[in-house]
């Protein structure tokens, strides 16, 4: 199974069409949004994906009811500042970042084979024991991480379930 996984939009319309296109072509079954999508709005857009939007709230979404409208009305799913799942017998954890010690904890727990993450604007592949650990980056053009840096390269994640594998792309 191929998940999305996408963070910080930050109302980057251009961007999120860009990337919801991506998933399609690449027929992920679920994407996994880890946060900051600021305007209620944008969610809207993800009526054009083919699979089912799975998020999270970020530090920046302070719309949270028109969030969880939008969520529903798409038949998507909106878990608050924390979510774990299970999809294709993997154990997940979705946490925006707000907090490095609590996105830290999460992985550290070891109860999880894939922590998601977002907040930093600075994309992450790390394997912590038996924990796969992946941020994005920031699907915004041109937004600057947490240091002030301006990150110029807006990106996204297909993740293969099967083989474990995944893949950043540029949008």
């Amino acid at each position: 199974m191929n998940l999305g996984i996408i963070s910080d939009t930050h109302d980057d319309l251009l961007s999120l069409k860009s990337a919801i296109k991506i998933f399609n072509e690449r027929k992920v079954s679920h994407v996994i949004h880890a946060g900051d999508y600021v305007f209620p709005g944008v969610v809207k857009e993800f009526k054009h994906l083919n699979g089912k939007l799975i998020g999270v709230l970020g530090n920046n979404d302070g719309e949270k009811f028109g969030l969880l409208k939008n969520f529903q009305d798409i038949g998507g799913e909106l878990h608050g500042e924390f979510c774990d799942l299970e999809l294709d017998n993997l154990k997940i954890a979705i946490y925006h970042g707000t907090s490095n010690k609590m996105t830290e904890v999460i992985i550290s727990s070891q109860l999880y084979d894939l922590v998601i993450h977002g907040h930093t604007h600075r994309k992450r592949d790390d394997k912590i024991g038996d924990v796969l650990v992946l941020n994005p980056g920031c699907a915004h053009r041109e937004f600057p991480n947490i240091e002030g840096e301006i990150e110029t390269e807006p990106s996204i994640i297909i993740f293969d379930t099967t083989k474990m594998s995944y893949q950043f792309i540029r949008l």
